[in-house]
């Protein structure tokens, strides 16, 4: 992963900070504000160890010289000296309420900068290619849209505005310092330099080590998430003690990256704890001499005191805000990785033309970025309200070619029309609002069956949606639950079979009533007489669409009217059942072992009987 640079950081900031510029800077002089208020609380005590207590002449700029003399000197402050009390309470009742508003404002700035952030990712990631999400990790993904913006967040709440207060203590601090004494200005910052060097040094080991644990947080939530979307097959396969001994190494290994984590952060606290005391030790004994010897108040010494604890604590501070600016500056560069993925290319000027269903590949070809051929020069036409059959051995190039005509991947070479009209000439949401897509794999969301079955068309009708699940020959099966259509489904749709869900499925590709319909091997989970009736009703509507079906089982693939056998990213044989049947090649081979399977099975009922 590559790291973005100070510049990059910052300006992604801002982005994200777009529209919060008021909060934002309100924030900041509050901040601000708030570290000035806290300088006068050591000057007050001074003022009341050496003027009020032990009678010396006040250190007070003109203003308040002629304003002290007014209200009658030292001799006024002994008889009212709760008045000291009061104006220790107003000033901080005044900080109270700065940072009450610098907080509120700052929750606004980072809570609206999330949402900021959520939504880019989320807008970018569903504009992002196939090919992309063909090959990113789930988990991974949910871990950059979730803990990785939660960090960002986090810094722009909490750590952004420590820095400020951290350097305005650290300068307010030292020159007040300088002001009061120079020669105990310079004791009281002699470590300072030296905590300055190891906050970097940390900052810099902190990020490399964070980074290694947020990567492997990243792959652990993929683990998790793998196992939580194939349950069926880790307990079908009886494999939960070979996945929980993968969990329990994955997990090892970030714990043992967050105890590397720790100890870095333990060896920094401890260390700076050293030289803070030292500094504050140095600052009493010096201090002390220079009472006793050299003639400095008391009230003095305890303002340096005060002074010297907000200038090296703030600074051991700064040194852990900048170690979370690292960890925000990783999550903020697993972010940019994903933003900065190229979107499929804006195709708003392309075309938007009425899509019957006629289909032709011209001499069509594909690979991937690598490897050989997937597709080569393939060639075929389809009529509106044709169904298209396509069976071919694993690796041979089916799916490839119905994600062609959906624009998931484009051709390499050739073209592909729809009605006469070149598809690259299509804009994509019109491509795949008319192109429906049913996959082997069916995925359903957690809603009701109504809801998964209705999701292209939100207002449809109930009679549409019974009508579309008779189609799939799934409306019997919803009835028999309790709730009906009502019945919510788990993720995946894991409390049906894989009939059903494939069923489920289907119906909702087949509600969109689009002129091109693809069923990529979405029968295979079907028992064969429900696949009769499946393709009774499908040929019912055979002419209201043109219908491609991807499957293994010659029964389903006997009716249609053009059979496509792919070899080796090549159409190897095509032509009708009967002429396929008559030919020697593959999908004879496929028939006759299918023939003699079915004879045999039905042998084998004979005899039960």
């Amino acid at each position: 992963m590559k790291r973005l640079t100070v510049r990059t950081t910052v300006r992604r900031l801002a982005g994200f900070l777009e529209g919060t510029a008021a909060p934002y800077v309100g924030s900041v002089l509050f901040t601000l504000l708030s570290a000035a208020l806290s300088m006068i609380m050591p000057l007050v005590f001074r003022f009341v160890v050496d003027t009020v207590i032990d009678g010396g002449s006040p250190a007070l700029p003109p203003l308040l010289q002629s304003f002290y003399a007014g209200l009658g000197s030292r001799d006024f402050f002994v008889a009212n000296l709760w008045l000291c009390g009061v104006a220790i309470v107003v000033v901080n009742s005044i900080s109270g309420g700065v940072d009450f508003f610098k907080g509120k404002w700052m929750a606004i700035v980072s809570e609206h900068s999330a949402r900021t952030i959520r939504m880019k990712l989320y807008r970018h990631l569903g504009a992002l290619p196939y090919s992309y999400h063909a090959k990113a990790e789930t988990g991974d993904l949910v871990q950059r849209c979730t803990s990785d913006v939660d960090t960002v967040r986090k810094f722009l709440a909490l750590q952004l505005l420590e820095i400020v207060r951290c350097l305005a203590l650290v300068l307010f601090s030292a020159g007040l310092m300088f002001l009061l004494d120079p020669g105990m200005a310079l004791v009281s910052v002699a470590v300072t330099p030296v905590v300055f060097v190891t906050s970097l040094l940390y900052f810099r080991k902190e990020r490399t080590a964070f980074q290694a644990y947020d990567e492997q947080e990243g792959r652990l939530s993929t683990l998790l998430q793998e196992n939580l979307t194939g349950v069926r097959v880790v307990k079908a396969f009886a494999r939960q003690d070979d996945e929980m001994a993968r969990f329990e190494e994955g997990n090892s290994s970030l714990r043992e990256l967050g105890i590397k984590l720790m100890k870095i952060v333990g060896a920094f606290w401890m260390y700076s704890d050293f030289l803070c005391l030292v500094q504050m030790g140095a600052v009493v004994v010096f201090g002390t001499y220079r009472v006793v010897e050299a003639g400095m108040s008391l009230g003095t010494l305890l303002a340096f005191i005060a002074y010297v604890d907000m200038l090296l604590y703030p600074l051991r501070g700064l040194a852990r805000t900048l170690a979370d600016a690292g960890k925000m500056q990783i999550s903020l560069s697993r972010i940019e990785e994903v933003l900065t993925e190229p979107e499929e290319p804006s195709d708003e000027e392309l075309l938007e033309p009425e899509i019957r269903g006629g289909v032709t590949f011209e001499h069509v070809g594909f690979r991937y970025e690598e490897g050989k051929d997937v597709l080569e020069d393939v060639s075929f036409t389809v009529q509106k309200g044709q169904t298209v059959a396509i069976l071919g051995p694993t690796g041979s190039g089916k799916s490839t070619l119905v994600h062609l005509l959906q624009r998931l991947y484009e051709p390499t070479s050739g073209r592909i029309l729809l009605d006469g009209v070149d598809l690259k000439s299509i804009r994509r949401a019109h491509v795949r609002r008319n192109v429906g897509l049913v996959l082997q794999e069916a995925f359903l969301f957690s809603r009701s069956l109504k809801e998964n079955i209705r999701l292209p068309r939100p207002d449809a009708e109930d009679a549409t949606v019974h009508e579309a699940a008779r189609t799939a020959a799934v409306h019997d099966d919803i009835l028999a639950f309790d709730q009906g259509y009502e019945t919510v489904v788990g993720e995946r749709g894991v409390t049906l079979s894989g009939g059903q869900r494939q069923r489920v499925a289907m119906a909702r590709s087949i509600i969109r009533e689009c002129p091109v319909v693809v069923f990529d091997d979405s029968l295979s989970a079907v028992d064969t007489e429900t696949d009769s009736k499946i393709r009774a009703e499908l040929g019912a509507r055979r002419h209201q669409s043109t219908t491609f079906i991807i499957s293994h089982r010659v029964s389903t693939l006997a009716e249609a009217d053009l059979i496509l056998v792919l070899e080796h990213g090549r159409i190897a044989q095509s032509g009708t059942h009967a002429e396929l049947v008559a030919r020697p090649g593959l999908y004879r081979r496929v028939w006759e072992i299918q023939s003699a399977l079915g004879t045999e099975a039905d042998g084998e009922g004979g005899e039960g009987a």
